[in-house]
């Protein structure tokens, strides 16, 4: 058995330095699956994505999928890439296995709740109100630092760390609190602000359709352990029920178990996991 990836056409180049390209999962010449990569604009380039991996079911279970991402790592590193990056639904157990026994590490999930009912009254002393001009850039600045420190303490090293965080935020927020489809709320508890949520409802009809994103919650040092992210979600969650949709979808990252425990306890279910692994 020779298995092989064969470029299905040619490589594609975009000016800002980007690559892509689509390939064959091959046993002797014989197509049996296919890949596709592409390094990744939020990294500036500098690590690279394995998309629609699939190896025909009669075909699988015989080192195919293992043989193919290792053949796809080298060509990435070609491309000079420091780090592999790929999504796995999460009931895909077969396909997870693999992913780990060739050394991808999880970075982070992506859950979602069907919102059935309007969520329960804020607490007493608690309300939530539109983010202001006068909050926005400090608050702004805050995120973007908050969400780089989040990627380094993954390994993620911190130019490019900083590259993504100015990259997400700004695609979401180019017109400030104005940007199409931004929801920014902070809560108060007893007139003083102690947290915010920054919530996505989506920019084009593909996004509006998925339904809202819960893209932040940030609850200050100084008032944390009091119930306010629990509080900031119950907000998020109302504003998705007031779009229509009735669902929420937020990412959390590995390792964040304080939040992954709030968001099992609310119901919260993982529907895509995302992996890495650094290219040596």
């Amino acid at each position: 058995m020779t298995t092989t990836l064969r470029p299905t056409g040619p490589e594609e180049r975009a000016e800002d330095g980007g690559r892509r390209r689509s390939f064959a999962i091959a046993d002797n010449g014989r197509p049996v699956g296919a890949l596709t990569l592409a390094t990744d604009s939020r990294f500036a380039h500098r690590a690279g994505r394995l998309l629609d991996l699939t190896v025909e079911p009669a075909e699988r279970r015989r080192g195919r999928g293992t043989v193919a991402v290792l053949a796809a790592e080298e060509v990435l590193r070609g491309w000079g890439c420091g780090q592999a990056d790929a999504t796995v639904d999460a009931g895909a157990e077969d396909v997870l296995r693999l992913a780990t026994a060739l050394g991808y590490q999880p970075s982070g999930r992506l859950l979602t709740r069907e919102l059935t009912k309007r969520p329960a009254p804020l607490p007493a002393g608690s309300s939530a109100r539109p983010m202001t001009e006068a909050e926005f850039d400090g608050w702004l600045a805050e995120e973007r630092a908050g969400y780089a420190r989040s990627w380094v303490a993954r390994g993620v090293p911190e130019q490019w760390a900083a590259f993504r965080a100015d990259t997400d935020v700004t695609a979401a927020l180019a017109d400030g609190l104005d940007s199409a489809g931004a929801v920014l709320r902070v809560l108060e508890h007893d007139g003083t602000p102690v947290g915010s949520c920054w919530l996505d409802l989506g920019r084009t009809p593909e996004e509006v359709k998925r339904g809202p994103m819960l893209l932040g919650v940030r609850v200050a040092e100084e008032h944390r352990g009091h119930g306010h992210g629990r509080t900031l979600l119950g907000v998020a969650e109302r504003l998705a029920v007031e779009s229509g949709t009735g669902r929420l979808t937020l990412h959390v990252f590995a390792g964040n178990v304080p939040a992954s425990r709030l968001y099992a306890s609310l119901g919260y279910r993982p529907v895509r996991l995302h992996l890495t692994k650094p290219l040596k």
